[in-house]
């Protein structure tokens, strides 16, 4: 055997799986690699859905239309998530210009910094920071800008965050009941429930969800130990089985929602984000907020109202601007999206 032979990489085939597909998120290839399977790709795209692992940005060209984007801006992206909107923001910005990706998650803060970086974004053009949205105003200070060009903010949760089991957004496969946007910060969800009384519990699925059955719902999951979100989904069915004919499903995604919203604190540091937004833009500079929950909605409405009336904004977006029905039919996660932009007094 030669030597070019001893050394020369040892091919490994793939595991050999019962059924047709691996069962295991983990072991699922096509979700960890998507762009290596287009066929497929293109096959669920077709189909209406976001496949596993990737993410779709939404509502692309309204936030364009809202930010006015320019050659030589500066630009913060508050919510970084898969960086699909920042890709879509930084041709815009050159030459000359700086966007800055913001997110809490450092799990895909990483991925998402080297998926930008092999598109060609060098620290010259693209920067991150790991930061809740509401540490804008200190990312605007640490930059020495007066105030930044515009800032965008996707409130929605992730695809990458959703298709992953381990970190719990979600009861289509069974993982850990987590449900952190910051893993290494805070309780997880699991924990969250176990220590939460009926009456918060009630409260929190009204305020974060709209959930008409809160009471009920509270009352029989508040104090419990549930070790995956299966066991938890479970949970919320066989307590209305017995009293609704409603869409069970669509309860169990609310409830879903207002523990990860409760777990993340969200709604806090969505009013600390609108409260530092004015001070944050230059005079001129432009804000888009896209929100997927009425809760999210209000705060940032009625923010930019008050701002409005108080001088701060000179103008906002007067009605909410929803995805297209086409977007809608290709996406079904951009339904429930509303868009709202504001631009600071030029004063």
């Amino acid at each position: 055997m030669s030597a070019n032979e001893d050394s020369a990489p040892i091919h490994k085939r793939r595991p050999r799986y019962s059924g047709k597909n691996p069962r295991r998120f983990e072991d699922k290839y096509k979700e960890h690699a998507p762009e290596n399977y287009p066929e497929t790709i293109a096959q669920v795209l077709a189909s209406g859905k976001t496949p596993a692992g990737s993410h779709r940005p939404i509502m692309v060209q309204e936030i364009l239309d809202s930010l006015k984007l320019a050659p030589g801006m500066r630009v913060v992206d508050a919510t970084l998530g898969y960086g699909g909107h920042a890709a879509e923001l930084l041709p815009r910005l050159c030459p000359g210009g700086v966007l800055i990706g913001l997110d809490v998650d450092g799990m895909e803060l990483a991925k998402t910094e080297a998926r930008l970086r092999a598109l060609g974004w060098g620290p010259e053009t693209f920067r991150v920071r790991r930061s809740n949205f509401a540490g804008l105003p200190q990312v605007v200070a640490q930059e020495g800008w007066e105030g930044a060009d515009a800032v965008l903010a996707d409130l929605g949760v992730s695809s990458m965050q959703i298709d992953t089991p381990s970190r719990g957004f979600s009861f289509k496969v069974d993982g850990s009941l987590d449900m952190r946007m910051n893993p290494s910060h805070g309780q997880p969800a699991s924990r969250f429930i176990e220590s939460a009384k009926p009456d918060d519990l009630a409260l929190i699925f009204t305020d974060n969800a709209d959930e008409p059955h809160a009471a009920i719902l509270a009352e029989g999951l508040a104090g419990r130990q549930f070790g995956s979100t299966l066991q938890l989904a479970t949970a919320i069915r066989d307590l209305l089985s017995p009293i609704s004919s409603a869409d069970i499903e669509a309860t169990v995604r609310r409830v879903f929602q207002a523990i990860r919203i409760a777990v993340n604190d969200e709604f806090s540091a969505l009013d600390s984000l609108l409260r530092s937004l004015p001070a944050s833009l230059r005079a001129g500079g432009r804000v888009a907020i896209l929100t997927f929950h009425s809760g999210e909605d209000r705060r940032v409405k009625k923010s930019f109202q008050a701002g409005r009336r108080s001088g701060q904004y000179s103008e906002i977006a007067e009605e909410v601007i929803r995805p297209s029905p086409e977007e809608c039919r290709s996406n079904m996660r951009a339904s429930p999206a509303k868009l709202r932009w504001a631009v600071k007094a030029d004063f």
